[in-house]
């Protein structure tokens, strides 16, 4: 059992492996929060709960009971209007015009498993003895407005999951505000809030700030999780490292505009919320209509960052990543985008098929310019059947001479997006976001379609289902570049304008559901610019996201590093590209470009046939290599060993899970003369065993085994480098 009902205390006390979240119910029926923290055996809960007795400016709910007041006690679900001055989880408007809301318990159960949200992703179970679930109903005596908040604890996972669904079982309609999906109250302030943040090109960089007195908040108004923000924070008690330390890890299933931050109160305790961006929100529910928020997944570590990641990578890659190839090896790929660009013939496509068989590649995936008139980026999205001046034998010919070569076949589309100058377009001019009379915005001269519309989800489902039922294709790379503005939708009425972001959100993952379910032998990966909506909702229904546009192995250290606080490795695609970079103009040697890469899902992004001898040799090596390693990285525990954000050097590793393999990755950045020498340590290997250092690095090291203790306390000497940009790999298998 992992949820526990105290009935003389009125306390829940929810546990995971590691952790303890408690629950009381206050004699005016109020839910508050206990602890949430290291695992506690039990407790006399009730002393737990700390209250005094403020100013008048700190009003109390109780006159028999002054200390208590909503402003200071510690919340599961805090409403507006009744007394707490603090940021809400809830704001409802009424009928009469008001936005009070006072919840109360009104009952609960426990139930074994996990039960899904209803048009949502969501973290799930395979069998009922899994996890347990928590369901606590509170309601508003006045208005009847109930909420049910749902608690989900995987214990074996570390991780505890939140959402609330608010019901409307008054008899007028309610106009909801604010509906966030988590909020807990935490009893002081000496913490930093952690944040991955940055733009196009530069996702996820790792940035840290001491929290303050108010409002510290991260997030996105621009229609999906985006580039500049990622639907996540951490509270990192003072002084934690990778190591050490007590983290708090809220992380969001949503790939719209969201909110979380953290609000600290003039007492100094902090409130810690994530959500739906309540800006420019609003949701109507008529009697007997319910809104459901989106998941939060809810990690505690007391083994500092590093072991909160490696829950959420567990959790995510098992149980919240479906399908066939959710637990399979993924393929190493060539994809031609920056090798052609939209400039192509089927000959050209065969010929870099053809140089990548030869290496060992086993996926070729044919990216933007197949189809329409797409010639250049300002033309024919929505119109998704073959450009016969290109291929004038159609895909399934080019399919069918790709395979012939060796090799496995994808392809790229943009399929929530529509240019206006298209077939679609001129067809269907309502069929894209807008409002009647108001300019339509266009970026990278295109328009967004508008998926809360059925009509549009049906097109969409049935254009993309013709081209993947048309010939052998095992990967779909599905793209969305741009964000929204002049968010409408032509048939929805002006009370419910303000919905249609959540709406097209559901759209997409209706659309999403029906197309993935329809084709489980392909492997989608999702990608917005890159990793413009890299989140936990997409990887709901695409277990690999393209984790960045910039493609440069040295930016990739931090986009890459970043990235892992959160999500597994192996959701990120990783590719070599050509040099100079296309991003950032700079030049790194194949070698290093090779190392980066074979930290994620490795390919290649360049013109294989323009390869030396020398590089086609070092690139079998590099694909020899992955295949090797490849099933420890994309499933084995990942230690961040040194931050790209806080030096010159950046290291990381993988181990797997019966501690018998470990892949390591160093990179030094720019040399310096007469550089210090040093030793990096190892972490998550068996201090009793004997590792064997593999391949060249052997030849390095000059010395071929190492005591597991001594590579982790100790530990590991501080490649030498020469040049700018260096890098080195090391594998190590354990003695026989």
């Amino acid at each position: 059992m992992s949820i526990h009902y105290h009935e003389e205390e009125a306390v829940f006390h929810l546990q995971a492996s590691n952790t303890s979240y408690v629950i009381g119910i206050t004699k005016q029926g109020y839910l508050a929060h206990y602890y949430w923290g290291r695992k506690i055996r039990g407790a006399s809960w009730k002393r737990q709960l700390l209250l005094t007795n403020r100013s008048s400016f700190t009003p109390s709910t109780d006159l028999s009971q002054m200390e208590l007041s909503l402003d200071t006690l510690p919340q599961e679900y805090p409403s507006y209007g009744s007394s707490d001055f603090r940021t809400p989880a809830l704001e409802a408007q009424h009928g009469n015009g008001s936005s009070i809301t006072e919840l109360t318990y009104v009952s609960h159960r426990i139930i074994a498993g996990k039960p899904e949200l209803e048009g949502l992703p969501a973290v799930y179970v395979e069998s009922a003895d899994e996890a347990q679930t928590l369901e606590i109903t509170m309601r508003d005596a006045v208005t009847a407005v109930e909420v049910l908040l749902t608690y989900t604890v995987f214990e074996s996972y570390n991780a505890i999951t939140r959402s609330a669904k608010i019901i409307n079982n008054g008899s007028e309609a309610v106009k909801l505000n604010r509906a966030l999906s988590v909020s807990v109250d935490l009893p002081g302030d000496q913490y930093e809030m952690l944040q991955l943040s940055g733009a196009w090109a530069r996702e996820r960089y790792v940035h840290k700030r001491g929290l303050v007195p108010g409002m510290q908040m991260i997030e996105s108004r621009r229609g999906s999780s985006s580039h500049v923000q990622n639907p996540f924070i951490a509270l990192l008690e003072n002084g934690s490292t990778e190591e050490t330390g007590e983290v708090y890890g809220i992380s969001l299933v949503y790939s719209g505009s969201f909110m979380a931050g953290v609000e600290v109160d003039p007492f100094h305790t902090a409130r810690v919320f994530a959500g739906i961006n309540a800006f420019d929100f609003e949701w109507r529910l008529e009697p007997g209509e319910q809104f459901q928020t989106p998941e939060a997944v809810l990690v505690h570590s007391h083994e500092g960052l590093g072991g909160m990641s490696r829950s959420y990578h567990d959790l995510y890659r098992t149980r919240l990543c479906r399908g066939a190839f959710r637990d399979e090896v993924r393929p190493i790929l060539i994809n031609n985008w920056e090798a052609t660009y939209f400039n192509f013939t089927a000959d050209k496509i065969e010929a870099i098929a053809r140089a990548g068989q030869e290496l060992g590649i086993e996926l070729f995936v044919l990216d933007d310019g197949w189809f329409g008139k797409r010639d250049d980026d300002t033309t024919s999205l929505g119109d998704w059947f073959v450009d016969r001046n290109k291929l004038p034998r159609g895909l399934e010919d080019l399919v069918g001479r790709v395979k012939a070569s060796g090799m496995q076949f994808g392809l790229w589309f943009e399929p929530e997006m529509i240019s206006p100058d298209s077939e679609l377009y001129r067809e269907h001019p309502d069929w894209c976001l807008h409002v009647e009379g108001r300019r339509r915005t266009q970026a990278r001269q295109q328009l967004i379609l508008d998926l809360s519309r059925k009509d549009v989800q049906d097109h969409l489902v049935a254009v993309i289902s013709d081209v993947l039922s048309s010939a052998p294709i095992t990967y779909v790379k599905w793209d969305m570049n741009r964000n929204m503005t002049e968010i409408g939708s032509a048939l929805l009425p002006a009370e419910r304008q303000r919905e249609t972001a959540h709406r097209y959100m559901l759209g997409l993952y209706e659309v999403l559901e029906r197309i993935t379910s329809a084709f489980p032998h392909i492997l989608f990966e999702s990608c917005s610019g890159g990793g413009g909506r890299f989140d936990p909702g997409m990887l709901y229904y695409m277990p690999q996201t393209w984790t960045s546009d910039n493609t440069d192995a040295v930016c990739r250290l931090k986009i890459q590093y970043g990235t892992s606080i959160v999500y597994p490795v192996s959701s990120m695609g990783s590719h070599v590209s050509a040099v100079p970079n296309h991003q950032v103009e700079r030049v790194t040697s194949l070698d290093t470009r090779g190392n980066v890469a074979l930290s994620g899902n490795f390919g290649y992004e360049l013109d294989l046939t323009t390869f030396t001898p020398e590089e086609k040799e070092l690139a079998r090596k590099q694909i020899a290599l992955y295949k090797e390693v490849r099933p420890l990285v994309q499933q084995g525990d990942f230690y961040r060993l040194l931050s790209p954000f806080e030096g010159n050097d950046t290291a990381w590793m993988f181990v797997s899970k019966n501690r018998s393999e470990a892949f390591i990755f160093y990179a030094t950045v720019l040399q310096e003369p007469n550089a210090p020498l040093g030793k990096f340590r190892l972490q998550g290997l068996d201090p009793q065993r004997d590792y064997v250092l593999q391949g060249e690095a052997a030849e390095v090291e000059e010395q071929s085994v190492f005591g597991g203790d001594e590579l982790m306390y100790a530990g590991l000497a501080k490649p030498q480098f020469h040049g700018d940009f260096s890098s080195r790999v090391y594998y190590f298998r354990t003695a026989k």
